[in-house]
C-alpha cells in the first residue's frame, strides 16, 4: 500500500504523531520484538500440511493507489533467443506483501534487514469476519485481541498477528479496494488502540491484514503503520488463505524478499499446520 502521492499528503501531518510513539517503540524495541534476543520456537506444532498464503500477483492485482503494481518487458523469447526473460517495473508494495520498518521510519530496518529468526512465526487469527461483512470499515480492537486470549491463551513471542476479515474472496473484484465516488477507500485494517496493546504487551514481530493496509480504508493518518513499524515491526498486507488456518496452532513461513535498502516487497507466504 502507500504510493508516493498518498505518502506525502500525510508525512507533515505525522511527524508529531511519530515523536509520541518514539517512546512506546523504544521500549517495545528493547523488549524484544524484531531482533528477539534469544532464539524463539519455530513450531506452533508439528506441521502435517503446507498452505499457500499467497495471491498470484499480476496487472490485475488491486492496489492501493489504484494502478498496476506489476509491468511486462520481455526482452528475450524461447523461439527467437532459447530462453525466455522479463525485466520487470515492481511497486515493492503490491500483491501479497512486506512492510519493513524502513517503510514508515526514517531509518528503520529494510526488508533485508528483517532478521531470519522473524520470518518464521506462530500465528495468530483475529477473526472479525462477522463485523466486517456489515461494515467495509470494521477493525480489529483491543476487544477483538482479549477475545483471542482468553479462547486460545498469551500470544506467543515472536508471533504473527493476523487479522481476518474475509477480506480475501473480494481479490478479484473492485470490493477490494471498495473505492468510493469521492475516492476514498474501504476495507478492515487494526485500530490504532490494537495496535498500542500489542506493542505494550506483547513481543509480537508481525502484524498481517488480508487487506491493502494494516489500518483501515478510511484512516487518516496511517496510525497503526506509524506506530507499529517504527517499533521494529514488520507488516504483510494482502494475505491470502487465512480461512484455512485455525485461530492458533499454525505457523507462517515468510518469504521476504532480500533486497537491500528495500521498504518491503512481494513475498511468497506458506503456513505449516
Amino acid at each position: 500500500m502507500c504510493d508516493v502521492c498518498v505518502m506525502e499528503s500525510v508525512k507533515e501531518r505525522m511527524l508529531s504523531r511519530r515523536d509520541f510513539f518514539r517512546g512506546s517503540a523504544a521500549a517495545a524495541a528493547g523488549a524484544g520484538a524484531m531482533g528477539l534476543g534469544a532464539a524463539q520456537p519455530v513450531f506452533a506444532q508439528a506441521p502435517r500440511t503446507v498452505h499457500d498464503m499467497t495471491h498470484e500477483l499480476s496487472e490485475e492485482f488491486p492496489t492501493f493507489g489504484g494502478a498496476p503494481g506489476i509491468a511486462y518487458d520481455k526482452q528475450f523469447d524461447i523461439g527467437s533467443d532459447g530462453y525466455n526473460l522479463y525485466v520487470l517495473t515492481l511497486n515493492e508494495h503490491t500483491g501479497t506483501h512486506i512492510d519493513a520498518p524502513l517503510h514508515f521510519s526514517a531509518d528503520g530496518a529494510s526488508v533485508a534487514e528483517i532478521p531470519v529468526e522473524s520470518l518464521a512465526c506462530p500465528l495468530c487469527v483475529i477473526d472479525i469476519r462477522e463485523k466486517a461483512a456489515g461494515n467495509a470499515d470494521a477493525q480489529v480492537t483491543p476487544d477483538d485481541l482479549m477475545a483471542w486470549i482468553s479462547a486460545n491463551g498469551d500470544i506467543p513471542d515472536g508471533a504473527c498477528v493476523a487479522m481476518n476479515s474475509g477480506w480475501a474472496a473480494k481479490a478479484g473484484s473492485s470490493a477490494f479496494r471498495g473505492a468510493d465516488d469521492a475516492g476514498g477507500l474501504h476495507f478492515p485494517g487494526f485500530h490504532i488502540e490494537a495496535t498500542q496493546m500489542l506493542l505494550e504487551r506483547t513481543n509480537a514481530v508481525a502484524m498481517a491484514v488480508d487487506t491493502l493496509s494494516l489500518d483501515h480504508g478510511p484512516s487518516p493518518d496511517f496510525a497503526t503503520h506509524y506506530a507499529w513499524l517504527p517499533a521494529g515491526r514488520y507488516g504483510i498486507e494482502a494475505l491470502a488463505g487465512l480461512d484455512m488456518m485455525p485461530a492458533s496452532g499454525a505457523t507462517l513461513m515468510v518469504g521476504a524478499p532480500k533486497v537491500r535498502g528495500g521498504t518491503g516487497g512481494p513475498a511468497r507466504i506458506m503456513a505449516l499446520v
